[in-house]
């Protein structure tokens, strides 16, 4: 099981099903002519599959080799991003509005060229591995409906002993690999708070309670939920993205309203966040005569990578790709990912596969409308999802 020569030989396949997927983006569990075409390759390939599971009908899971050997879980996200690409690609997007801006067309390319590597030698695979493309990566949480659905626990194919994902990332250079074990990436919950005061002319403010100033006091405040409620060496972020008040210049309406995210690594902090926000938009719109709404959304739990795990990535990366290709991750990132599903319930890692061309010095970050996945970074990620495989041990 020569992993580099099968890495070589499905490349040029594999670019163009890339190629393919990048003009056919579609939105989360809206991925019918993504799904139709991975299912169309894994026929072609004599695999049996799972077209769709219950409120996810999108996805589609294989597995190849012998059930009656431990399984291990290798994952891909199809789903897109509700942008304009303009990357003027020969292969750009032909959905309006709709881009493959986080690279997940490489991310299910890659794994379409290890499950038709695999096939080719599955009487030698020492494990039993499942395959599985997920939707609605970007907000749906589709991995949360495939493990109710029984992804990982047997009740759709082998149960999986580890699971695995892998990320392009631009800001390493194609050839490297970076993870750490732990947290790797962070929860990403959402918070709405709605100031209610009293309108009036914007001439006679004292005749109401102005809900925009108490708004923007509020702003100001909530940097310092990190500075003063974290511990200074715990990362934490909170963002105000989205103010939503008045329609007219003379008017102080009765509402304002503020969305944002928070990042932490933990259940603990995700407490200390909630808690400490809350209590400084009360104290702020009692201290204007206003009243306040506070609402707290749970998103994606912090992706925590098994440090067995890692350190097997780690290792498989250094063998494979050269002692130097594998980067250790210093520090988490404060992104996230629903991959954090799956490692709640099973041991495994989520890898970074760098996708910044080595002739270049810096490449348009994930969520740019200038993204593109790397196509010499196809071969790196199969050629370490193949290793993965070969090496795994129980």
């Amino acid at each position: 099981m020569d992993c580099a020569i099968l890495s070589k030989k499905q490349l040029p396949e594999v670019i163009q099903l890339r190629h393919q997927m990048h003009r056919i983006p579609e939105l989360a569990y809206e991925e019918f002519k993504t799904a139709a075409l991975i299912r169309e390759q894994l026929q072609r390939l004599g695999l049996q599959f799972v077209a769709g599971v219950a409120n996810a009908p999108t996805a589609t899971i294989a597995h190849i080799g012998s059930t009656g050997k431990p399984c291990i879980a290798l994952r891909a996200d199809i789903d897109a991003l509700p942008i304009t690409e303009l990357t003027r690609l020969p292969y750009a997007s032909t959905h309006a509005g709709r881009m493959h801006a986080c690279g997940h067309d490489g991310h299910s390319a890659t794994l379409l060229g290890v499950a038709a590597a695999l096939k080719s030698i599955e009487k030698e695979l020492p494990v039993c591995v499942k395959l599985f493309w997920q939707p609605a990566e970007e907000g749906g949480a589709g991995a949360k409906r495939l493990i109710e659905a029984g992804l990982l626990d047997g009740r759709i194919g082998p149960k999986a002993l580890a699971v695995f994902g892998l990320h392009g990332w631009p800001g390493l250079p194609v050839g490297k690999v970076s993870t750490k074990g732990g947290a790797l990436l962070a929860a990403t919950d959402n918070f709405i708070v709605e100031f209610i005061g009293s309108g009036t002319h914007a001439a006679y403010p004292n005749l109401g309670r102005d809900p925009i100033v108490t708004a923007c006091e509020a702003v100001l405040n909530l940097q310092q939920v990190v500075s003063r409620d974290f511990d200074p060496t715990e990362p934490a972020v909170v963002t105000v993205g989205k103010i939503h008040a008045g329609t007219a210049t003379n008017v102080i309406p009765d509402t304002a309203v503020l969305e944002g995210t928070v990042r932490t690594l933990n259940d603990v902090h995700r407490t200390i966040a909630r808690e400490a926000m809350e209590r400084r938009c009360t104290g702020i719109a009692i201290a204007n005569g206003c009243r306040v709404n506070f609402t707290w959304i749970d998103g994606y739990p912090p992706t925590i990578n098994d440090p067995k795990s890692a350190d097997f990535v780690a290792k498989v990366a250094r063998e494979a790709l050269g002692s130097d290709a594998f980067i250790p991750a210093t520090r988490s990132s404060m992104g996230g990912e629903d991959f954090a599903y799956y490692l709640e319930k099973a041991p495994g890692c989520f890898f970074f596969v760098g996708t910044c061309p080595v002739d270049r010095q810096q490449y348009p970050p994930l969520h740019s409308d200038l993204y593109d996945f790397t196509d010499t970074a196809l071969e790196v990620g199969m050629r370490m999802f193949l290793e993965i495989v070969r090496k795994f041990a129980v």
